[in-house]
């Protein structure tokens, strides 16, 4: 028997992956994938969020028990946050901007270590609408860095602003969620 906490989210597969309908039953179904596979390693994580303005770390802790897992956040709106407090390389910022792959590993990687948490999480793009640093709206990198390694995908997502910002946080867990189906055993 598997509790909530172990369900997989609806529409996509075992290992996590993304669902395209970003509603609210499939971002909590995606938090409680995580958590639980998260809680079955032993594993904290951190959040780091741009254009999802915390609804990453607010989709996690709706799920009873996270606080087993979810160790905090950082809304990381403003550039230079993202420098300041996460560690983003400022050279790498003033090159490529806050919407970029790269931005968003060094996102992933400073909140673990801002957080002391296995597990970092972070999201960096254009909600919409229109564009933003010379990227069209639905232009979106997710990141999880890992004691595995850092994953990261760019994501050209439809849809209003709402739709993008769901999406997005779908699709972080669900890497996220991903990643640990796909890690060695403890």
């Amino acid at each position: 028997m598997t509790t909530p906490m172990e369900q997989a989210p609806a529409g996509g597969s075992a290992a996590g992956e993304p669902v395209a309908d970003g509603s609210r039953g499939t971002l909590v179904e995606a938090a409680r994938f995580l958590l639980a596979k998260a809680e079955a390693k032993n594993l904290t994580l951190a959040v780091a969020e741009s254009l999802t303005g915390g609804e990453v770390a607010s989709t996690l802790v709706s799920v009873p028990g996270a606080s087993a897992v979810v160790v905090g956040a950082v809304v990381a709106y403003a550039t230079r946050i993202k420098e300041q407090v996460l560690g983003v390389d400022p050279e790498r910022l003033a090159a490529t901007g806050p919407v970029d792959g790269e931005v968003a590993k060094q996102m992933a990687v400073g909140v673990a270590r801002l957080m002391g948490t296995d597990l970092g999480l972070a999201t960096t793009g254009v909600a919409g609408p229109g564009d933003a640093d010379g990227h069209p709206a639905g232009t979106v990198h997710v990141a999880v860095a890992s004691p595995w390694g850092v994953l990261a995908r760019e994501l050209h997502l439809s849809g209003d602003r709402i739709a993008v910002r769901d999406n997005t946080t779908t699709a972080v867990l669900a890497l996220a969620g991903a990643l640990l189906e796909a890690a060695p055993p403890a």
